[in-house]
């Protein structure tokens, strides 16, 4: 899937018109018709099954808010088949309007632009709930896994909750992830997928639980582990190609230290510096050719990855600071390309510069929890997304290694350090 560019001077994108609000529209049985027809193939390749849990609480008509891993781009179509006939208006990244907003908005889709302060997504949930009498689906932790673990979710989530009023549905997925993760490159394996679907607030329960109570109780539904539930099954992945892109997660090397060395191929990773190598098995476990195992689970070298981030920042040591091709977002027109620049992160957060010095942009650390990374981003590359309500800029690192990773590590941790300290 690709999105809609342009090169234009960034004077010329910022004189673009502004993106003018428009509320949610309550899609027709048509589109949720096609939507689900769209679906069927997929699914049925993957021998899609699900069960549900009290969903006999929901009423047919009442509108709920639907809250759903985010894993592949499958989640979509299971989510559309599910809650058919359902009608759902569906929270997604502003991009995904880039050169199809009619479309877009005809099928219920409601755009928010990920990791930044968007009130005005709160004001059309509720719109959508309230006057069209339509559902919410919301993927919230706002972007794919890299590891295979749950991603954050936003601290405010619990309050948002309250606020809404309605009933809370959990859609949770199995073999999403094992047969289409971000890293291999959209290259699809033969898995079986499933879903469970649990009714898990009533009304009555969010009035009487506090916004905390009700995050503690959406922390645990978000608590999984991919990788472990592949092993744990015995599903076996065979695709020779199982490993390729690993490296975009295991982008340093656990037994010399070196980062942005890793490469990998079939069904290997191998350190460039040091020479060794480890295989991923059949059955998700990582095994060295020679030698010690320093992490057989993939989720767990990647916190060892975060916690060697979190050190690096505690010490001040931390710094990212490369060349990078940037395009913005202004309006859903098409996502313009600017020039060159550089991206710099540190204790005192993001800094962009370029377009001869037209572009200078600072994002402090404590603007987000996280950030809007992503491998092969519309096939273009891979992508640092940062920016606020006037514009989002897309940094495309180049010739620096596998970073993307890495900078999403640090802009979490660096926002937990900082948030602590208040």
């Amino acid at each position: 899937m690709k999105i809609k560019t342009v090169y234009m001077d960034i004077e010329e994108v910022l004189a673009q018109p502004v993106q003018q609000h428009v509320y949610p529209k309550r899609p027709n049985i048509f589109f949720r018709m096609l939507l689900r027809a769209v679906s069927a193939p997929d699914l049925k390749a993957t021998n899609f099954k699900y069960r549900e849990f009290e969903m006999e609480k929901l009423g047919k008509k009442e509108p709920c808010l639907v809250l759903m891993n985010h894993s592949s781009f499958i989640d979509l179509k299971i989510a559309s088949t599910v809650l058919y006939p359902r009608p759902l208006n569906i929270v997604c990244t502003s991009d995904g309007f880039v050169g199809k907003e009619r479309l877009m908005r005809s099928l219920g889709c409601i755009p928010t632009r990920k990791f930044v302060t968007d009130t005005q997504l709160v004001r059309d949930m509720m719109f959508a709930l309230k006057k069209l009498k339509s559902s919410i689906l919301m993927y919230s932790e706002a972007s794919y896994t890299f590891d295979g673990t749950a991603t954050p979710l936003p601290a405010g989530l619990g309050k948002c909750i309250k606020l809404m009023g309605v009933p809370v549905v959990m859609i949770r997925t199995y073999g999403a992830f094992a047969r289409d993760p971000l890293y291999n490159g959209l290259r699809l394996r033969k898995v079986d997928v499933s879903a469970d679907i649990s009714y898990i607030l009533s009304p009555e329960d969010i009035r009487t639980k506090t916004a905390e109570d009700i995050n503690g109780i959406l922390y645990e539904q978000f608590s999984f582990d991919n990788f472990k539930w592949q092993q744990e099954n015995n599903v076996k992945i065979s695709e020779p190609f199982r490993a390729e892109g690993l490296n975009r997660v295991l982008y340093k090397c656990p037994h010399c230290g070196a980062e942005g060395s890793m490469e990998s191929g079939g069904a290997d990773i191998l350190c460039n510096a040091c020479g060794k190598g480890y295989t991923l098995t059949e059955y998700g476990f990582m095994e060295a050719k020679e030698g010690k195992t320093e992490f057989p689970h993939i989720p767990d070298w990647y916190a060892w990855e975060r916690d060697c981030v979190r050190q690096e920042i505690l010490k001040g040591s931390y710094k990212l600071d490369v060349p990078v091709d940037i395009y913005m977002m202004v309006n859903t027109r098409k996502v313009y390309g600017i020039g060159e620049g550089r991206l710099t992160h540190g204790e005192n957060g993001f800094r962009l510069t370029g377009c001869n010095g037209k572009l200078d942009y600072h994002q402090h650390p404590l603007a987000s929890y996280s950030l809007y990374s992503d491998y092969f981003w519309y096939e273009m590359g891979d992508v640092i997304c940062i920016g606020d309500a006037a514009a989002l800029y897309y940094c495309f690192p180049k010739g620096c290694g596998d970073i993307v990773a890495k900078t999403r590590l640090a802009t979490e941790e660096l926002y937990k350090i900082k948030k602590a300290a208040q």
